[in-house]
């Protein structure tokens, strides 16, 4: 690894420019979203993430799947912006599908009553952990790539595309390449007023 964990969280970023550039092997990537789904932590140890990984052209059909899907939404004189944005994501390597099945969590709201409106929440955080790990991850490898949300829109159609079961919950897209931009400065509220120390 190039950076270790304190840069690589410093370093990434939401980088919209990206290209299909490779800059590992898809070997690696497999292994990079396999180690995150492995060891990101889940309430109750459910493991309710599911992710699925679109590379070559199957990244290039979601990308079209979802700006077809805005094509019927969005007028067609305001629509130039949403194609160059879509077109944009497409430019890059791959897509990263997050879901969470669903079946999982009403098995806990089962198994644990008292905690039932819990269980979507926590799925929730476990989603966000499994995100967060996955984009540093690519960041550590060379990656920039950003966070999308355009289920449920798509949700249909990406659910028959790439046949995924109908418990799987899309949460979030995350679309990743070589960067070709460098994001701008970052700038940050006082730490003072978003943290306290009690000693």
């Amino acid at each position: 690894m190039s950076k270790d964990f304190y840069a690589a969280v410093k370093d990434r970023r939401s980088i919209y420019g990206i290209s299909k550039e490779a800059v590992v092997s898809d070997e690696r990537i497999q292994e990079v979203i396999e180690h995150a789904v492995k060891h990101t932590p889940s309430s109750f140890n459910s493991q309710s993430a599911r992710v699925v990984l679109l590379l070559g052209e199957q990244h290039d059909k979601l990308w079209d799947i979802t700006k077809e899907t805005l094509r019927k939404i969005v007028p067609a004189d305001q629509f130039a912006p949403t194609e160059e944005k879509m077109n944009a994501f497409k430019s890059g390597y791959g897509t990263v599908l997050f879901f969470e099945d669903e079946t999982v969590i009403e098995q806990l709201q089962q198994s644990f009553p008292s905690y039932k409106e819990n269980f979507p929440i926590w799925s929730h955080h476990s989603s966000g952990m499994h995100q967060f790990v996955v984009w540093t991850a690519l960041e550590i490898e060379g990656f920039g790539a950003t966070l999308q949300h355009y289920n449920p829109l798509i949700d249909d159609q990406v659910k028959q595309e790439w046949n995924i079961p109908a418990e799987w919950k899309l949460i979030a897209q995350m679309p990743f390449g070589k960067p070709t931009v460098q994001p701008g400065e970052k700038e940050f509220k006082p730490l003072e007023d978003r943290i306290k120390v009690f000693k």
